[in-house]
């Protein structure tokens, strides 16, 4: 009876530290999303993760968004002053930098209030130019927001910019957690599936 005890206990140990060695990841449509990342000096945690797709069938970029504080609260992403980063990889070889940047002003435009638009225009397009690459399988984007110094674009690895204004990152945000967001953008940000 001890050694079948002390077997079956073995035998919990061996499965649980495989389950811990695999629980440092996410994988999500082929891209591992590590749960947790230290991004501007700050450990980030995975809120969720999304599926941008394009006619239905085509499958655009598997997205994370990680946060200081983890929240299902789209109100409370888009407002609070923490770091924000979003992960962005591309699943397709379809994603023009034409259709991103007109995707992107599109989406701007919609999902935020017209008075917002027309005070940040500059902004949206200056935000849109610098999505200027043809984007591959594997292609990565990254954005990442840090209260006091802007919101940043990573496309392929290279700095792209920085956009200071706190107002044009909640614009961001709103883009894809608020109301008028793609739905399944926004419920798999907020991690509700």
């Amino acid at each position: 009876m001890m050694r079948k005890n002390i077997f079956l206990m073995i035998i919990f140990i061996l499965i649980a530290s495989t389950a811990w060695a695999h629980a440092g990841d996410r994988e999500f449509y082929g891209v591992k999303f590590p749960y947790h990342k230290v991004i501007a000096g700050k450990t980030l945690t995975l809120n969720g993760v999304a599926l941008r797709r394009a006619m239905i069938f085509i499958k655009v970029f598997a997205g994370g968004l990680y946060l200081e504080h983890p929240t299902k609260n789209p109100k409370e992403i888009i407002e609070s002053e923490q770091v924000k980063y979003y992960d962005l990889h591309y699943l397709t070889n379809l994603a023009t930098a034409k259709k991103i940047q007109n995707g992107f002003i599109e989406e701007m435009e919609k999902t935020n209030p017209p008075g917002l638009v027309k005070k940040y225009r500059s902004e949206i397009d200056q935000y849109a130019t610098w999505l200027d690459q043809d984007m591959k399988v594997g292609s990565t984007s990254e954005s990442i927001y840090v209260p006091g110094k802007g919101l940043t674009l990573i496309v392929n690895g290279v700095v792209k910019g920085t956009i200071k204004s706190k107002e044009f990152a909640r614009m961001y945000y709103t883009y894809s957690l608020g109301k008028k967001a793609d739905e399944s953008l926004r419920n798999g940000y907020l991690g509700l599936y």
